[in-house]
């Protein structure tokens, strides 16, 4: 598979369950097939940490306004949108195979928001309920 934001030829890293595609030498991006992201995505999933310092080349510049295709499904646009309520963290999306292409520096974002799932899940409904509000919808 070919790296959708530099064109780098993409590795397998084996991290904990899951096997992932790595832009070893490129960009230093990820990309996390349908279900494999949240496998790694919190501080204490310890399999993630080998994914936190691919080796990149520090030369390769990438445009982060460039849509990008899925290295998976070739043909489709991804996606981009916040990773999370707290809007910290772009990720691209594939909307066919439900894939996510993660720049470099962007795991140890996703790690860093929140401490746990339950972390995440009240978060998420504080940012609702709060969204809910604004707009006479209070549940």
């Amino acid at each position: 598979m070919k790296c959708p934001a530099c064109e780098n030829q993409l590795t397998q890293i084996v991290a904990g369950s899951i096997t992932v595609d790595a832009c070893e030498g490129g960009c230093g991006g990820v990309w996390f097939d349908r279900f494999e992201l949240q496998k790694v995505d919190e501080p204490h999933e310890s399999a993630g940490e080998i994914l936190l310092a691919i080796p990149k080349n520090e030369h390769i510049e990438v445009d982060e306004n460039k849509k990008r295709r899925c290295p998976r499904c070739i043909n489709v646009v991804m996606m981009r949108h916040f990773f999370s309520v707290k809007r910290q963290v772009l990720v691209d999306e594939c909307p066919k195979c439900g894939g996510f292409w993660l720049d470099s520096g962007e795991l140890a974002k996703i790690r860093s928001e929140f401490s746990s799932e339950t972390a995440k899940e009240a978060a998420a409904e504080q940012y609702f309920s709060e969204i809910l509000q604004e707009y006479g919808l209070e549940r």
